[in-house]
């Protein structure tokens, strides 16, 4: 698999040189229905468990995880607990003291970021961290970091059958963040220079973090979308031409994390710069992020996707309350919000503690030691959801800073307060 990229060339004038004219995308394009299943109580027979090298394709959705969802596949869920464990080791490094010189930045360097969240055996190796900055009036001096790219080992590509790379992004934490989640209205995408499909269109908020730069930040020079499609095109040069050893590329976000992951993941393919590369998004707790016809798009570029929602989970309903693919009020499908790829859908709520319905640890929680099932199952109807919203909308002025479990703490005050 051989490729040549001029990475510093990507967001230049001569992009079009960049994108080969023939992308060998597979091109199943039916998404299994999206269901809601708790995971099987019973434990888990390792004994008998398929080797991950051995079906890693069908994990990483080539089938659309067809038969591996109910009954939750445990190789499967080994996986999103693999890669939700990546998602939360963004959360630990993230320094979210707002007194702190280091503030939004990432408390360790690359080389033992791992080792001090207590992962120095995932079997990764962090080659770039990513930074964004929102082009809203408010940016942070220096954007604030919101991930990092990694790359599997040797041994480690040994196990799970092909060289992996790795993007994980956090979720929401600064004010800058919130506000940009909040501006809940589509914008053409925009991102391919020579057919610009102006009927694609994503959250103006989660654009504005993909692809706006600062010039006077000292990290956000360059975009959060240039810095990661440089550094995964200088990855694709290293290992692609490796005829022997095959590839994925895995992208894996919570939240607003999972947006930009989905951004990145069309944005990559739709440019061809994953040259035949699978593509995958592992989101936990992610949002709407474009319309119809993004949706549509992606299914033609096969970017698999796996969400991971709790039923009670109201950020999951959002944006696109009263527009959107399920519930249609106004507009057509340009105007229509909808999520992308296949749901897992888990159920749980604490009545006593109510912050846990959008904690990524909870959502983790339940698949490393699932619950037995309830017989019946709720879930929050539009009306109450569009309330939230609101809600969150008139708490702005107080969130200068949420730390994380404060952040999810929030969303849980608002579904309390709502009776659930």
């Amino acid at each position: 698999m051989a490729c040549a990229i001029n990475a510093t060339t990507i967001m230049s004038s001569s992009t079009q040189s960049l994108i080969p004219h023939k992308l060998n995308l597979s091109s199943n394009n039916l998404i299994h229905p999206s269901m809601s299943i708790e995971p099987s109580q019973h434990s888990i027979n390792y004994s008998s468990r398929p080797r991950l090298s051995t079906m890693w394709k069908e994990i990483q959705g080539s089938k659309n995880w067809n038969n591996l969802i109910n009954p939750l596949s445990p190789l499967l869920r080994q996986e999103l607990i693999r890669y939700g464990d990546f998602v939360t080791a963004c959360y630990k490094a993230c320094d979210l003291d707002t007194s702190s010189k280091m503030y939004s930045k990432c408390k360790h360097a690359k080389n033992n970021m791992f080792e001090e969240v207590g992962m120095d055996n995932c079997g990764y190796t962090i080659t770039k961290y990513i930074y964004a900055t929102p082009e809203i009036g408010i940016q942070a001096k220096d954007g604030a970091w919101i991930g990092y790219i990694a790359v599997s080992s040797d041994n480690e590509s040994a196990r799970i059958g092909r060289r992996d790379i790795l993007v994980s992004f956090r979720g929401t934490v600064t004010r800058c963040e919130w506000i940009a989640n909040f501006m809940s209205s589509l914008s053409p995408a925009r991102l391919h220079p020579d057919n610009p499909r102006p009927e694609i269109k994503v959250e103006s908020g989660f654009l504005s973090l993909y692809t706006s730069s600062n010039n006077g930040s000292k990290f956000c020079q360059e975009s959060c979308r240039e810095q990661l499609l440089s550094e995964i095109s200088r990855l694709m040069n290293k290992y692609g031409g490796n005829d022997h050893e095959e590839m994925s590329i895995s992208l894996a976000g919570h939240s607003m994390g999972s947006s930009l992951a989905l951004l990145l993941g069309y944005d990559l393919a739709e440019l061809g710069l994953n040259y035949g590369v699978p593509i995958t998004v592992y989101s936990f707790g992610g949002p709407r992020v474009g319309n119809i016809g993004f949706k549509k798009r992606c299914e033609e570029l096969g970017v698999k996707v796996l969400r991971v929602v709790n039923v009670h989970d109201p950020v999951t309903k959002l944006p696109g309350v009263f527009l959107n693919e399920n519930f249609r009020v106004f507009g057509d499908e340009t105007s229509c919000y909808a999520h992308v790829g296949v749901e897992l859908g888990l159920n749980f709520f604490k009545m006593k503690n109510p912050a846990c319905v959008h904690d990524l640890e909870a959502y983790l929680g339940l698949l490393k030691f699932p619950k037995k099932k309830k017989k019946k199952k709720s879930s929050i109807g539009y009306n109450l959801v569009e309330s939230a919203w609101k809600k969150s909308l008139l708490s702005l002025q107080n969130i200068d800073a949420w730390p994380w479990h404060d952040a999810a703490r929030q969303v849980g005050d608002l579904v309390q307060s709502l009776g659930f």
